[in-house]
């Protein structure tokens, strides 16, 4: 169970902003919060006006005033605003895996593209120079329309390819630590999760899904994502309610549109999870 100031390692859900095919995430304020986590997507983050950690993989020092890292599927990494206490700017750009298809290897003008996300596999950090080029281009991102974001993105990848101030971090490519099979079926858990959450879920539901009985399906959950179902279940929940706060929902309204059934249950679950009640979250992001 993922908690304030613990080291466990989670996946995270990734889903793409409406018909897109990333999501951008404009400082998510998790700097209370110790997120070492990994998913299948490339991770593009920049981050202005701080300074802090940076945790890549096995990679562990300080950045000053920005950072700029291109982060590949499956390696575990700290969010890089952890402790900041500065106002702060940060934007998050996740793509999926198959990001441009065939493309990285068929079309002569995206090779770069492909290459840099083939080192990304490593993590890349960038230096001064690209980050002064790039910095504002990257976080007007969010104010452009989905189609100039996709365009623009591609120009920042590629001039990110051709960068002579880049840094490997982790000394060697990370492999998904799963197979093929196991992935599907995370990947079926997940989705039906997040199309049935706001309802009571049952074991034996979940664990069709999967083709194991449920004694099997808890152990292959406690195997995938160091939980158990429940937890898991939990802990979806309470980033949908965390969402629901930030959007000037109360928190009963969060509790029950979120699935919880109880009240005092989610309010317990919560401060497990978050390390704050939704209270306390709710007006640090409304107050």
């Amino acid at each position: 169970m993922f908690k304030k100031g613990s080291n466990t390692l989670i996946r995270e859900d990734v889903q793409p902003d409406a018909d897109s095919s990333f999501r951008i995430l404009v400082t998510p304020h998790l700097n209370d919060f110790y997120y070492w986590h990994f998913h299948p997507e490339y991770e593009l983050v920049y981050i202005d006006q701080a300074s802090g950690t940076r945790q890549v993989g096995t990679h562990l020092s300080h950045f000053t005033d920005s950072d700029l890292v291109l982060i590949g599927p499956y390696i575990p990494h700290l969010n890089f605003d952890y402790g900041v206490r500065t106002d702060y700017r940060k934007i998050v750009v996740q793509v999926g895996p198959s990001f441009l298809g065939t493309g990285l290897t068929e079309t002569p003008e995206l090779t770069g593209i492909g290459r840099l996300l083939d080192q990304s596999r490593q993590g890349v950090a960038f230096g001064e120079a690209t980050k002064g080029q790039l910095s504002d281009r990257i976080l007007r991102l969010p104010v452009l329309s989905q189609f100039e974001q996709f365009v623009e993105l591609l120009s920042i990848f590629n001039q990110l390819a051709a960068a002579t101030d880049a840094e490997l971090l982790h000394p060697c490519p990370v492999e998904p630590p799963y197979t093929r099979r196991q992935q599907d079926r995370i990947q079926r858990v997940h989705a039906h999760i997040a199309q049935h959450y706001q309802r009571k879920l049952d074991i034996t539901e979940l664990a069709d899904l999967t083709n194991l009985t449920p004694e099997a399906f808890c152990r292959y959950m406690r195997q995938m994502t160091r939980m158990t179902c429940t937890e898991y279940v939990n802990q979806y929940r309470v980033q949908q309610a965390k969402l629901l706060l930030r959007q000037q929902s109360s928190v009963t309204e969060a509790c029950f549109s979120s699935g919880f059934e109880s009240l005092s249950y989610f309010n317990r679950i919560f401060r497990r999870v978050t390390g704050d009640s939704p209270g306390a979250f709710k007006n640090r992001f409304t107050g």
